[in-house]
């Protein structure tokens, strides 16, 4: 029997019932944080626990972020903000400003302090204790300068367009008024010229001639009762004429 062989055989079976047993090859473990990440983890929940009230373990959490970071600018804002007296950190000079509907203490901070991690200075400021609540109307002291107001711009006004250069149209000329022609005179000499020759044209079977004569022989003399009668007769030869052609 070869016993080297049989040894290795059985090293290798236990080998392979160990990392079945094991559920397999070992994974790795994640990578830890860096430490730049790590240290804003740890800042924000000093900031949370501040505000909420818990200085004790604010103060907790910064000590042991200072321990590792001594230059913390973050942590070092946060550990003088509950050390040190705020009117040293934020000024004595201040202006005051009525909280709005939606206010609170952080956003105070970050808009009127520029930044957000002095809103547990902000409270003490005012003399609020954490955590703070605010109601609007309510009063605070902000410190700085109270900014400017935007002066108000007045629209400027507008030019006015130039009009259209239209011409206007020409009205439209009127028709001049027709004129009758005026009556001729009464003239009965002229009427009884006017009627023999009117006599003569019919008699020469001119009756269009006729006809024109006697009309102006009846407007020469209105209302002459045998030139009237001529004037008929003669109309009613001029129309069986026409009636035949």
């Amino acid at each position: 029997m070869n016993f080297p062989r049989l040894r290795l055989g059985i090293a290798a079976a236990c080998a392979l019932g160990l990392a079945a047993c094991s559920g397999g090859p070992s994974r790795p473990k994640p990578p830890p944080p860096p430490p730049g990440a790590a240290s804003a983890l740890e800042t924000e929940a000093a900031f949370t626990l501040l505000n909420a009230g818990d200085e004790a373990g604010a103060r907790k959490r910064l000590t042991a972020l200072l321990k590792r970071d001594p230059m913390n600018p973050s942590a070092r804002l946060l550990n003088e903000s509950i050390d040190r007296d705020p009117r040293d950190l934020l000024g004595p000079d201040s202006y005051a400003y009525v909280v709005r509907a939606g206010d609170t203490i952080v956003g105070l901070a970050e808009r009127l302090l520029g930044n957000r991690l002095k809103a547990y200075q902000l409270g003490r400021y005012n003399g609020l204790k954490a955590p703070v609540v605010l109601i609007p109307g309510q009063l605070l002291r902000i410190p700085g300068k109270a900014p400017r107001a935007a002066p108000v711009r007045r629209p400027e006004p507008r030019p006015t367009p130039p009009a259209p250069n239209v011409r206007p149209r020409p009205a439209p000329a009127r028709p001049a008024p027709t004129t009758a022609p005026a009556a001729p005179v009464a003239n009965p000499a002229a009427a009884r010229q006017a009627r023999t020759a009117g006599l003569a044209a019919l008699n020469q079977g001119n009756v269009v001639r006729a006809v024109g004569l006697l009309r102006r022989a009846a407007a020469l003399d209105p209302g002459n009762p045998l030139i009237g009668r001529d004037l008929a007769r003669a109309e009613r030869i001029a129309a069986t004429v026409r009636a035949r052609q």
